[in-house]
């Protein structure tokens, strides 16, 4: 097996825990792992970095996500330069999914709030297996008791 991972939306506490343990799970059984950098930008730009025992060592403690994160990559309404503009958002999905079946993914585990999971969830209905993390500080997704990231802000912010 091999799988890609990325973390989508906005920074918050608990990213590099969930990356950790996706990707030492993952090893563990023998897969390959790949890090999308800066969510959906790095899958519809084929960024990425090969996620082994030695890139996700010594990150628990360290803040945000060492993949980086976008909540503008939408591969579906692209807006980054070079290959999309804010006046005319792409539909790049197409390239997206070329780029998972060039990669050789199996399945893709998307960490994110409401937008990156409603992107996955596009995807997911086109053929790709999705595996959906919920994060957001807000705590607001449906279906979802508590998301990582929530009760860090909360800590801090009382």
């Amino acid at each position: 097996m091999k799988i890609g991972v990325l973390t989508g939306g906005g920074d918050c506490p608990g990213l590099n825990a969930v990356v950790r343990g996706v990707t030492k799970s993952a090893l563990g059984r023998g897969w390959e792992v790949l890090g999308f950098k800066d969510g959906y930008r790095g899958l519809v730009e084929k960024d990425y970095v090969n996620l082994g025992d030695a890139e996700v060592s010594g990150i628990l403690t360290r803040g945000g996500t060492i993949l980086g994160t976008s909540n503008t990559a939408n591969p579906f309404a692209y807006t980054l330069p070079p290959l999309g503009s804010a006046g005319k958002p792409k539909d790049l999905s197409k390239l997206a999914l070329g780029n998972l079946k060039e990669l050789g993914l199996d399945a893709l585990v998307a960490i994110g709030g409401d937008g990156t999971l409603t992107m996955a969830g596009q995807l997911y209905k086109l053929g790709v297996p999705v595996v959906g993390v919920p994060k957001t500080i807000d705590n607001d997704l449906s279906a979802t008791d508590v998301t990582f990231g929530f009760d860090s802000a909360l800590r801090v912010a009382t």
